[in-house]
């Protein structure tokens, strides 16, 4: 009598995801149709709820992916960076580092005239003259070199980890240093230019910076911006943040922030400095109260500069409000306690909520100068800062729970992924499941962990923030919603990872069947057991079409990882 019931449930509502039987017992869910033309003709013929048409058309991804890899492809003696938003251009810095070229993406099918004789699932192993023809005409089947633009001079060389495309894939921002020279040395006063400068060492040396913005159609060097006896994290984007047309800089040598206007011709609008004033006119309003003729200089300031100021009355106001809800002075006692540790904090990291508010990130001077051998363990402060009203809107310690529940459930506003794209589909914990579930999971481990704990595991994740500009891929082949795979090997984060000896596996998150492999490393060798293999992925925003550059290490090998429909 169960059994019916239960098959007459079944029928009636559709759930077949688990049907029980006297003779069979437990059968497994019905796995969807993924053949796709029955994909196509059931789109055609049925019509979906409102605002899904996206979430379905996307869903056809689970049937065209990069089934192919090509191992160890010849390249151009250059460093692959990364695709503009919109796929249409490919950018890479020469091997001197002192040009960016550009190149158009020919698309996902342009190299099936060279493999079409080709079958299986990867072309590496081989060493046929037939295999090593593919690798050495396959980086010139998929990319077309339009420019090479020399952009820095003077001695400096690009960083490899440093570009920001801009919404509309016009232009990319690229940054260049060169190491201070101690012969001449620099002066005093270009080092130390306010009360809040910092000590350089030899871990964090002082280096003279430019950015440059490139226009990727003309390959025309639109405009530069120069930094000199500075300290600015080119590095993955740290201290550079790229909101629409807002641009943010970090100087952590000078405790100053300073942003620009990307115009639509390409060139920087200074709009305001951030650090020893808060608004423009400061400067003149305190020149004209100054009651001496010399010029005097900030270094010698004996007042605190103004957004040092207003963060310390922002929690002055706050242990008053405690103390006076309270009913006791102990916030007050414990603010007089810690003042001076909280009046030598400096800025770290900074990211941009949006065209009017920071998120800057204070830590000690040891932290921010690189003299603390784990930085992310230390006590830091979030700070969100309105540039408008020049006004301090809240403060969290790196402890706090209340911001790690920010964090989780608006991931989203802190990435900024998907500003470029018209409909977003961000795979991050406040917007997916899956990703959700693994953040939980890193959570529990870390509770669970010797010397972890609840504390800690705020510690690790707050670590996160401030987010770097564009370091996270839209690619639909990483979304958790689509795929199932091993974010130990590939996530959407845009960072190296660990290479191991095995394809990385795509499963469909509908049926749960394989769809395709990625093979990440070098087919057929065994490294040495000691080497460090890492492997960077560059995904194409919306084609399947992705890099792999796996380091070994001083040996690079380049993997094309693409769509091939074997005749």
């Amino acid at each position: 009598m169960k059994s019916e019931w239960l098959d007459s449930l079944d029928q009636d509502i559709g759930l077949s995801a688990l049907s029980v039987s006297k003779d069979e017992g437990i059968r497994p869910r019905k796995i969807p149709r993924q053949n796709l033309v029955s994909r196509l003709h059931y789109r055609e013929t049925n019509i979906g709820r409102a605002g899904t048409h996206f979430h379905v058309a996307r869903m056809f991804y689970t049937n065209i992916f990069p089934n192919f890899t090509v191992v160890s492809v010849e390249k151009p003696p250059c460093f692959l960076r990364k695709f503009s938003p919109d796929g249409t251009y490919f950018i890479a810095f020469s091997s001197d580092q002192t040009s960016i070229e550009i190149y158009e993406f020919q698309g996902p099918g342009a190299a099936e005239a060279l493999l079409q004789n080709v079958k299986g699932e990867d072309a590496g192993i081989r060493s046929d003259p037939m295999a090593a023809h593919i690798r050495s005409k396959l980086f010139d089947a998929f990319f077309k070199r339009k420019h090479v633009t020399s952009v820095a001079s003077n001695g400096e060389h690009l960083n490899r980890e440093c570009s920001l495309f801009t919404d509309d894939g016009k232009f990319v921002i690229v940054g260049s240093a060169v190491y201070v020279p101690d012969d001449p040395h620099p002066y005093f006063f270009d080092i130390y230019r306010n009360n809040e400068s910092v000590s350089p060492n030899a871990r964090s040396p002082l280096e003279n910076y430019s950015l440059h913005i490139v226009e990727l159609e003309t390959g025309r060097l639109c405009d530069t911006r120069q930094f000199n006896c500075d300290k600015i994290y080119l590095s993955h984007n740290q201290g550079l943040y790229l909101y629409r047309n807002t641009l943010a800089v970090l100087s952590v040598q000078q405790q100053t922030i300073h942003i620009f206007q990307v115009k639509g011709d390409g060139s920087f609008i200074d709009v305001r400095t951030i650090g020893r004033f808060c608004y423009e006119d400061d400067q003149l309003w305190v020149s004209m109260a100054s009651s001496s003729s010399q010029t005097e200089r900030p270094f010698n300031d004996m007042a605190l500069n103004s957004l040092k100021h207003r963060l310390l009355v922002f929690l002055y106001k706050r242990a008053c409000f405690l103390s006076d809800e309270a009913g006791t002075r102990r916030p007050l006692m414990r603010l007089f306690q810690h003042f001076s540790q909280l009046q030598q904090l400096r800025m770290w990291k900074m990211q941009l909520l949006d065209e009017n508010n920071l998120l800057i990130k204070y830590a000690s001077e040891d932290v921010v100068t690189m003299r603390v051998a784990d930085p992310n363990s230390q006590p830091s402060f979030f700070v969100v800062y309105n540039m408008l009203t020049t006004e301090v809107v809240a403060v969290y310690e790196n402890t706090c729970e209340q911001l790690l529940e920010l964090f989780e459930n608006f991931c989203d506003l802190f990435r900024n992924a998907t500003l470029h794209c018209d409909v977003a589909f961000s795979c991050s914990a406040s917007s997916n499941i899956h990703a959700r579930q693994i953040q939980q999971r890193f959570k529990h481990t870390i509770v669970n962990a010797k010397f972890g704990g609840p504390t800690e595991a705020i510690k690790r994740l707050l670590a996160q923030l401030p987010i770097s500009s564009q370091s996270y891929s839209s690619s639909p082949y990483l979304d958790l919603a689509l795929f199932s795979y091993d974010d130990k090997w590939v996530s959407v984060m845009e960072r190296p990872k660990a290479c191991g000896d095995h394809p990385i596996r795509f499963y469909a998150r509908d049926s749960g069947l394989l769809k395709f492999k990625i093979y990440a490393g070098l087919l057929g060798k065994n490294p040495p057991p000691t080497a460090r293999r890492l492997v960077a992925f560059t995904f194409h925003p919306s084609e399947p079409f992705a890099i792999s550059v796996q380091r070994t290490n001083a040996e690079y090998v380049v993997n094309f990882h693409i769509r091939h429909c074997p005749t």
